[in-house]
């Protein structure tokens, strides 16, 4: 890796950090300058502004995870419902990365900026169809196999999934604690057999 990429991937990586326990809004570039020891000029070198910095992190740092995290998991998988669940698990309870006071990285970036950012809006949307995609696939794919219910509609499960994983990672945020993980998990676990 060049210099250059070297210190753009710096910049991108500690300011993602900085957002994810801070917010965007009320993280300045110059805390991300301070944080990562580049010069201003690096900084504006690499990105014009911070909205386009804000836009490489979900486009370049999340995405990759949201693959390796979110939809891997659920690929060529012999039982999709048992894949999701387990997914969930590791997401809510073994990452060490995603904290509970500070909620899901994409999720907050929807609250503070898609609303009025459209480019912010369309990248994040992309990240979440991915998921909601990957997540239908697998459900479909069951429902062949024979792992799901043949009535089961999964745009349905996907959806009420979803909204459930960016809902209690909310909650999580607000009591600062793994707690309310434990009690989504169960009943998603309850609701997931009720698909076979």
């Amino acid at each position: 890796m060049k210099k250059s990429e070297a210190t753009r991937l710096n910049i991108l990586q500690k300011a993602f950090e900085l957002i994810y326990i801070k917010g965007y809004q009320t993280t300045s570039i110059d805390e991300i300058i301070a944080t990562t020891q580049v010069t201003k000029g690096a900084f504006f070198y690499h990105f014009k502004n911070k909205d386009e910095m804000g836009l490489a992190i979900i486009n370049e740092l999340l995405k990759p995870v949201l693959n390796n995290s979110f939809i891997d998991p659920l690929t060529n998988q012999p039982d999709p419902l048992d894949a999701i669940y387990k997914m969930m698990h590791y997401l809510l309870i073994e990452n060490k990365f995603l904290k509970p006071e500070y909620g899901c990285p994409a999720a907050n970036f929807t609250q503070e900026m898609g609303s009025w950012n459209t480019d912010f809006n369309n990248a994040l949307n992309e990240l979440s169809k991915q998921w909601q995609k990957a997540m239908t696939h697998a459900i479909d794919k069951g429902k062949k196999d024979g792992t799901v219910r043949s009535d089961v509609t999964a745009k349905q499960v996907t959806t009420f999934v979803l909204s459930g994983y960016w809902g209690v990672r909310n909650l999580g945020k607000l009591g600062n604690s793994k707690s309310v993980y434990s009690a989504y998990l169960k009943e998603l676990k309850n609701y997931l057999s009720l698909l076979k």
